[in-house]
């Protein structure tokens, strides 16, 4: 039995938090142009003047968070110098779905410790009061940074309201800024215009990182992170590359630094090496199919399941109507009526947008015609494994019997 004792190794990690996509830098790199735009958006705050709404947007993982952060850190830092009266909120509208859930959590982070609401039974209108009556209390400027605001979907009430609570008399002793910072590149257009104009006074696009920024922000956290020589020359760059190949995602390029120096610490190696990054990156590829395909709908999985049957069986790639044709069969055993052919190639696609699978077309003249061919983008065990669940309930096809059997990741049974 191996030894399971725990005990502190600090052998390559000088501080391995520095790494966490919580931690913010005392110096940002690779955003000079966005910080500079952001600094004068907020300079009015300073001026003791009315805050401009802010409105930023960008793909996940690209600093719109740790900038807005870093910038409001500051900001309180001279606020007290130059007395300026200064107050910042910050909520992540994850799992928030409506202007009303947005609201109830603004009154409590605004209200004192001990003077919460409950999270129903208010009409909105009340709701809105005792917002207005929080402001009021607190006084001065405020900002209320809301992250990931594009959760709240098509309810644009509050986004509508906050940023005209002192011009239409909602409060009088609180000046009130409102930051919304969306992943959703198409959420501000999708909003009312008289919205849009009072929300997006200031717009601040943050584009993906290229490898060269990405590379700039990996070696500063490297330098915090790890011990001098913990980390071969090639390893930043080559984690810059694969994030700039990731979509200019910080978030990914740092969770792969990570995943490979906790490799080569398992391993009890003296230094993470180019190896430790390619066995990294193989193995949250894995994890990123993995979880893709287990949020799939199920009709989605049957389609899959259809062409993980004719890979094993070698009939890949598999035009469409094959795939409908498997897939039909399998829905005889499974509680789900069969979808057209339509729709099987819709989900076919919508599959193949996760990076499940792979598609290419052909063209076989008058006799064959033409038509799209569809393979598996990883390894038949690994998408069964994924989706255990809906194979347990249609039952194993023969075509995969031996890849269940020869598996132990596979949660299926036999019978």
């Amino acid at each position: 039995m191996p030894d399971i004792s725990f005990s502190p190794d600090d052998s390559l990690y000088r501080d391995r938090d520095r790494l966490s996509e919580e931690y913010t830098p005392t110096e940002l790199v690779g955003r000079d142009d966005e910080i500079a735009r952001y600094h004068t958006a907020l300079q009015p705050v300073i001026n003791n003047e009315d805050p401009n709404n802010i409105f930023v947007y960008g793909k996940t993982g690209v600093g719109k968070t740790a900038v807005t952060r870093y910038l409001l850190e500051q900001l309180e830092a001279d606020a007290g110098t130059y007395e300026v009266d200064l107050t910042t909120v910050e909520l992540n509208c994850e799992g928030l779905t409506s202007s009303y859930q947005v609201a109830i959590n603004l009154v409590n982070k605004l209200r004192p410790p001990g003077e919460s609401i409950s999270n129903t039974g208010h009409p909105m209108h009340e709701v809105l009061s005792q917002l207005w009556d929080a402001l009021e209390g607190i006084g001065g400027t405020v900002l209320i940074v809301l992250d990931e605001v594009d959760n709240i979907g098509g309810d644009d009430t509050l986004l509508y309201q906050l940023p005209r609570a002192r011009s239409n008399g909602n409060v009088e002793a609180a000046r009130v800024g409102v930051i919304g910072i969306s992943n959703d590149l198409a959420f501000r257009e999708n909003l009312r215009a008289e919205v849009k104009s009072s929300l997006a006074e200031v717009n601040i696009r943050f584009p993906p990182y290229d490898a060269g920024e990405l590379e700039q922000e990996l070696a500063q956290r490297a330098d915090a992170a790890f011990y001098d020589d913990a980390l071969a020359a090639e390893v930043v760059p080559l984690c810059s590359a694969y994030g700039a190949k990731d979509g200019g995602d910080a978030r990914k390029a740092l969770d792969l630094l990570r995943a490979a120096a906790d490799l080569a610490r398992a391993d009890n190696a003296d230094t993470v090496t180019a190896e430790h990054v390619e066995e990294a990156r193989r193995e949250l590829e894995r994890e990123e199919v993995m979880d893709g395909i287990a949020d799939l709908a199920d009709q989605h999985k049957l389609v899959l399941y259809a062409l993980v049957t004719l890979q094993a069986a070698g009939e890949t790639p598999a035009r469409s109507q094959d795939i409908d044709e498997r897939y039909a069969e399998l829905c005889k055993s499974a509680p789900h009526d069969a979808r057209t052919t339509r729709r099987v190639r819709d989900f076919l696609g919508e599959i193949e947008g996760l990076g499940i699978t792979a598609s290419s077309h052909h063209n076989d003249g008058l006799a064959g015609g033409q038509y799209r061919a569809h393979e598996l983008s990883h390894g038949a065990e690994l998408v069964l494994a994924a989706m255990s669940d809906l194979v347990d309930q249609v039952g194993v096809h023969e075509a995969i019997v031996d890849i269940v059997e020869d598996s132990d990741r596979i949660s299926v049974s036999l019978a």
